[in-house]
């Protein structure tokens, strides 16, 4: 099926002017396909051919300006139109297909109670499944929607919806916006619905999931009220929209997505067990993110997907920077960004796949291609390019430049070209420059210190190209056995410097370059500061500077400069002191899932689970008198992971509870029985029975997951049947199931199922799509398979050039992952 390319969408946009679209939706007619009537009303500039896109299940009529046109001439995706100048009116009736993928419209019945729920999810070339449409963002339109639905369900959309009699509901017409933009959730929603600076808001969730969205509404609508008149106060343009919904809905494949006027999550943010405080902290940066959308990708919309950087780099930054001014509910968010989603743009950054952040546009020359950077760098990477921006150019003209753009580009869209020359009208700063040096390269600088004790200058050398404005962070030590380091100076130095900066006083025990975590690149610590940083690192008074430190740690074992075990030593001393819980669970989610699983051999795994389970045992103990639920919780949570012998959780299942707490939530239950699964200390009718006791769509997973880590012949080759040879499941389901079925404990099992991952994740991605190939490529992947045999195969496979390529960059970046997990064990 073709996709769109740039200059298909270039000749479109010279062609056509839409105005409007007026849509009619029935979900009323069965469980696989719902009827789509869509009347699309356009100008043709000049006489000329062009197409519209749909993907129906039967076409049943259409029609150009009340003229019949052949559904046969339907190819593929793609109906051909000729056109002479001036307007027309084109009319398309079919039948479209539900979804199990979370792509076009998902249907999803609830196992709870029955209840069923459907929902949109248009991004970049799914509006066909739903709609005919000219499907590109610069072809902006006015957006009519009508939606029939079942007795007692309620219609969402981007406008107020308004219900008509016989279950049909008006939705508000839109103002302009892109056609992925267009939004509806239809379902028995449970909803809570206020009002704020005049405007209707409301969350909505299943039935099933009431009284957990009930517990939750204040913090949800609080931060949704302070991010709004936060952003009030640093935009000039008031929201545009009429209404401000959120929508937690079934089985989305993203966090969220930033329908105007109505925003969708995945529903996993609705909490049925307990989370710790970083959890909802992130819940609130998505929300933050998503409603910077409202203005930087819904009002002002990239002409076509290279630009896409600048909807969610501008999203990720503002998020996060928003949330900490908005309330102080919550920790230092960017602690949170540095221990994470950095870490997450370095990762991709130093793939073969990496990517400027604003690539050529001939480097995106199609949809299939724009869908491949929705990753580490256009989030996190670009996020962090914004932040070096900021702290270069200064807040005050960056917010200026911002809304000069928003003023000339409002409802309408813009490019990477546009943005700059605005931020460059609001300062004397050389942005053209800094975005050539930014936005246009790849790769991570490396920064590291060289100190002159002689004279006591500091030079920062530096691995890369780009320009940097950096704090660096002087520390001293405070108490007489040297455990405790005290800040001593900030120091803010441009990089590459003219000449090397002059350190006043003594050799300071510590330098930290990159203090405060303002710029973008890799930092090392120089080498008189390793052995006091090694030493003192719970000493550090700073959070922020703490996390930096731990990333330095982190790449340094990636780059095979530490070994794996001196980092879990690290660990070991220094996170029983650690008081900021992203931390905590930034460097146990590494040692855990990166260091025990993939760059330590089978024979030292053992001893890293050891010293895992009495590092966990520490943070329990330390937390007996309850004062810090969140990490005795993250605590509980990796001590049953590294379990090796199953007698403690047995028990802990058993009693319903950890001694001392916390009771044993549904989350809790089936993250003992999976890793119990995986030790083969439990079974199918174990499984069973706690999928009586939770029969929730949660629970279906956990019964998946669970399922398919049992170590027998027989449970792997009914997972895998699930899996490859069925289409059954669904994103979710699917997922679920890849995540049981490779385990480090089993390899030998498994091992056959090796050489059958390649061709078996090929033919499904071929038959399933997109979202299901990223799925297969990041879950089913062998990742535990960490030899030369599997690096082999994979880079067969892909020098056979046979896969699609949402999959194809999948398997270019795990096979990237496993030459360096390689690599870190040879050294």
């Amino acid at each position: 099926m073709p996709v769109l390319t740039r200059d298909e969408a270039q000749t479109r946009a010279r062609f056509l002017d839409v105005q409007r679209y007026t849509i009619d939706l029935d979900l009323t007619t069965g469980d696989d396909t719902f009827d789509s009537t869509t009347v699309i009303r356009f100008t043709a500039r000049t006489h000329g051919d062009t197409f519209v896109e749909l993907k129906p299940a039967t076409l049943r009529a259409l029609s150009l300006d009340g003229q019949p046109l052949d559904p046969e001439a339907l190819v593929d995706n793609r109906y051909p139109l000729t056109l002479t100048e001036g307007p027309h009116e084109l009319r398309v009736d079919a039948a479209m297909r539900y979804s199990r993928t979370g792509e076009g419209m998902h249907r999803f019945t609830d196992p709870s109670d029955g209840e069923t729920y459907a929902y949109t999810q248009l991004f970049m070339e799914d509006v066909q499944r739903v709609f005919a449409a000219f499907d590109q963002p610069d072809l902006k339109a006015v957006f009519e929607l009508t939606v029939t639905a079942p007795d007692g369900w309620t219609v969402l959309a981007n406008g107020i919806t308004t219900p008509q009699g016989n279950g049909r509901w008006q939705a508000a017409p839109t103002p302009l916006i892109s056609t992925y933009l267009v939004a509806v959730a239809a379902g028995p929603w449970h909803s809570i619905r206020t009002e704020h600076a005049g405007l209707p808001f409301g969350i909505h969730c299943r039935r099933s999931l009431a009284p957990y969205l009930d517990a939750d509404a204040d913090e949800i609508l609080d931060v949704t009220r302070q991010c709004f008149d936060r952003y009030h106060e640093k935009f000039e343009e008031p929201y545009p929209f009429d209404s401000y919904d959120q929508a937690f809905v079934p089985e989305f494949n993203a966090g969220a997505m930033e329908n105007p006027g109505l925003v969708t999550f995945r529903d996993e943010f609705v909490y049925r067990s307990a989370v710790t405080v970083t959890e909802r902290q992130t819940r609130a940066m998505v929300i933050a993110h998503e409603m910077a959308h409202m203005w930087f990708g819904d009002l002002v919309t990239l002409k076509w997907w290279d630009d896409i950087w600048l909807n969610e780099s501008f999203a990720e930054y503002m998020g996060y920077q928003t949330l900490n001014e908005a309330t102080t509910r919550y920790p230092d968010t960017w602690v949170d960004f540095g221990v994470v989603r950095k870490a997450w743009g370095y990762d991709a950054d130093q793939r073969p796949s990496t990517h400027p952040v604003a690539p050529d546009p001939d480097a995106v020359p199609d949809t299939a291609s724009a869908m491949l950077n929705f990753d580490g760098i256009s989030y996190a990477k670009g996020a962090s390019a914004l932040r070096q921006l900021v702290a270069w150019m200064g807040e005050k003209d960056f917010l200026a430049g911002i809304n000069v753009h928003f003023a000339r580009h409002k409802f309408g869209n813009a490019t990477l070209a546009d943005f700059i020359d605005n931020l460059a009208s609001a300062t004397d700063r050389d942005i053209h420059g800094w975005a050539e040096a930014w936005l246009r390269t790849t790769g991570v600088d490396t920064l590291t210190p060289a100190y002159d004790p002689a004279d006591g200058t500091l030079a920062v050398q530096r691995t890369g190209s780009r320009p940097h404005r950096v704090t660096v962070g002087l520390y001293d030590r405070e108490l007489a056995d040297g455990s405790q380091l005290v800040l001593r100076e900030r120091v803010e130095i441009d990089v590459p410097q003219e000449a090397p900066a002059t350190i006043p006083g003594p050799r300071p025990a510590l330098i930290v370059l990159n203090d405060g975590d303002h710029t973008y690149a890799k930092i090392r610590l120089g080498q008189h500061s390793e052995e006091p940083a090694f030493r003192n690192l719970s000493g550090i008074p700073d959070a922020l500077t703490r996390a930096v430190v731990w990333n330095c740690l982190r790449d340094m074992v990636r780059d095979g400069e530490l070994p794996p075990t001196e980092y879990l030593q690290t660990a070991r001393a220094h996170l029983p002191e650690e008081k900021d819980l992203a931390i905590v669970q930034g460097v146990l989610g590494f040692a855990s899932t990166q260091i025990a699983d993939r760059y330590l051999t089978p024979e030292t795994r053992p001893d890293a689970l050891a010293l895992l389970t009495d590092l966990t045992r520490d943070l329990i103990r330390r937390t007996e008198d309850g004062t810090d639920p969140g990490l005795r919780l993250t605590a509980v949570r990796h001590r049953i992971d590294a379990a090796q012998q199953p007698g403690t959780l047995q028990g802990w299942l058993a009693e319903g509870a950890v001694p001392g707490g916390p009771d044993l939530d549904p989350e809790l239950r089936w993250r003992i029985l999976a890793r119990l699964a995986a030790l083969g200390a439990t079974d199918e009718d174990a499984i069973a029975a706690e999928l009586d006791r939770d029969p929730s769509a949660t629970g279906q997973e956990g019964a998946a997951r669970c399922r398919a880590a049992l170590p027998t012949p027989e449970a792997k080759a009914a997972a895998w049947e699930r899996m490859f040879a069925s289409d059954a499941l669904s994103n979710y389901l699917f997922t679920a199931t890849a995540q049981g079925f490779w385990q480090p404990e089993q390899a030998e099992l498994v091992r056959q199922y090796v050489p059958r991952f390649y061709p078996d994740a090929i033919a499904l991605a071929d038959r399933r799509g997109p979202a299901i190939a990223e799925a297969a490529g990041r879950y089913a992947f062998p990742a535990h398979a960490v030899d030369a045999d599997n690096l082999r195969l994979g880079e067969e496979h892909l020098a056979a050039g046979t896969m699609i390529p949402a999959l194809r960059r999948k398997l270019v970046d795990q096979l990237d992952d496993l030459r360096r997990a390689l690599r870190v064990r040879e050294a």
